[in-house]
């Protein structure tokens, strides 16, 4: 008889753990280029991501985003891989802009890598550099992979 209950209880914490971590993503910012004023407005009262429950946080082991805008070169790569080895898990990666997507104008630099090959990145935002519309929406993408990944066990049994 408790086995009869058991899955519909395990989907409702399922379902509130998802909804929990879907409004509580506590971004790391690695900011390095002239995507960072588009990138200040989002946290503006005329965009406010916080009303998607994105909280910007200082401290990378409490954060579960990190989300990269601006050129990475080859010697920020490896702070880059230290500060994703650095968060919790589940972690996420937000490519904003042209210059950690694509290298951006420095396609042909020597000195710049392009942010897949340092981590898994979950979510790209184009442009060069992106609107807050696009960085919003990019936030809603996360949103919802989020709540694809991390959904109802009691279905997958």
């Amino acid at each position: 008889m408790a086995e009869r209950f058991a899955a519909p209880i395990y989907g409702v914490i399922d379902y509130l753990l998802t909804w929990a971590r879907k409004f509580s993503i506590w971004p790391v910012h690695f900011v390095t280029g002239c995507c960072s004023p588009e990138f200040m407005q989002v946290s503006g009262s005329r965009f406010d991501m916080e009303r998607l429950g994105v909280l910007p946080f200082a401290s990378v082991r409490q954060c579960d985003c990190l989300m990269v805008v601006g050129v990475i070169s080859r010697k920020m790569g490896e702070r880059v891989k230290y500060l994703y080895e650095q968060m919790g898990e589940p972690k996420f990666v937000v490519s904003v802009g042209a210059c950690p997507t694509g290298r951006g104008p420095f396609y042909d630099s020597y000195a710049t890598v392009a942010i897949d090959d340092l981590v898994p990145v979950d979510v790209y935002i184009p442009g060069c550099p992106p609107r807050p519309e696009a960085i919003i929406h990019g936030l809603m993408l996360l949103q919802e992979k989020i709540r694809r990944e991390c959904g109802f066990r009691a279905g997958k049994e």
